[in-house]
């Protein structure tokens, strides 16, 4: 069998997937990533069969060649898909929003395998109903699982997982079992404490601060990800201001789109100034620390009573 999955949503490409390969052990599925490996070997890959099992699964990531983009060795692709190996599943992945459905491969699979677009925004919120539909959960907990870890859907997935791993012999998921077995993203409190920092609530920031701090958060890697926060979010305005798409801007900072969307969200609340202005300010820290100037273990504290 072959399979062409393609879209924007990561996520939903991840579970189908899972899906296909549920049945398989470790031993007969092999990745490829079409960025650094050859077409040739994916395909003869395909065509070899396994010494360890009769079945197995390929996965070629990044397959651009059914994008509208050029590319080399379609005959040698064209000459596989017209004959598949019976006993190996062939998955083509492509993380973009559109294939080229005129190109021969293209109709060649939509001919003899299946296609699957993953472009619709998934709803956090169906994600933890459907993962928990034997559970029993109430509101508030589903409510404090997305404070703790976001609307990632893959991180949502993720952090399901564990929970129902943790709790397979009780059905009823309580607030204890999401405090206890999530693990709290640094990114979700970030844009509290830029909040914080850019209002000058200077007493909650460094409350936060230290709850990071207690999380085992290292502050340099704080003071990484708020600089780079901060730089996102300027970037991004800069872009919509050009009339770029998040896409668009995605593509351009090659980040992932969902980054795009939560800088331009949060952005909203900050001017321009403001945000080049904490961007420098980081700048200097950084360069403070490296240099020896600073204490990396006080500067991010510094920095928050002084602006």
């Amino acid at each position: 069998m072959v399979y062409l999955l393609y879209g924007t949503k990561d996520f939903g490409i991840f579970d189908e997937i899972k899906k296909l390969t549920k049945n398989y052990d470790e031993l007969s599925i092999t990745k490829y990533d079409l960025n650094i490996s050859l077409i040739q070997d994916v395909i003869s890959d395909a065509q070899t069969y396994s010494f360890f099992t009769d079945k197995k699964v390929i996965i070629a990531d990044n397959a651009v060649m059914f994008t509208p983009s050029s590319s080399k060795d379609i005959e040698l692709i064209e000459d596989y898909l017209n004959h598949v190996n019976p006993n190996t599943t062939l998955i083509f992945v492509v993380h973009g929003e559109k294939i080229d459905s005129r190109k021969k491969i293209t109709k060649l699979i939509k001919k003899i395998g299946t296609i699957k677009e993953f472009n619709e925004e998934l709803n956090p919120l169906n994600i933890i109903k459907e993962s928990f539909k034997d559970y029993n959960i109430d509101q508030k907990t589903i409510n404090l699982l997305l404070e703790r870890v976001g609307n990632n859907p893959l991180i949502i997935k993720n952090e399901i997982e564990k929970i129902k791993l943790y709790k397979s012999d009780d059905k009823t998921i309580t607030a204890n079992d999401i405090i206890n077995i999530t693990t709290k993203k640094i990114d979700i409190d970030i844009f509290k404490l830029i909040d914080y920092i850019v209002v000058k609530n200077k007493e909650k920031a460094l409350e936060l601060y230290e709850e990071m701090l207690k999380m085992n958060e290292e502050p340099i890697k704080i003071i990484v990800i708020l600089s780079n926060q901060f730089r996102i979010m300027y970037q991004s305005k800069e872009l919509l201001k050009k009339g770029y798409s998040e896409k668009d801007i995605a593509n351009t900072l090659k980040i992932h789109p969902y980054r795009v969307k939560l800088a331009i969200q949060n952005g909203r609340n900050y001017s321009n100034k403001t945000l080049l202005k904490y961007l420098n300010s980081l700048a200097d820290i950084d360069i403070g620390i490296k240099t020896g100037t600073l204490n990396k273990d006080t500067a991010l504290e510094l920095f928050i009573l002084k602006n």
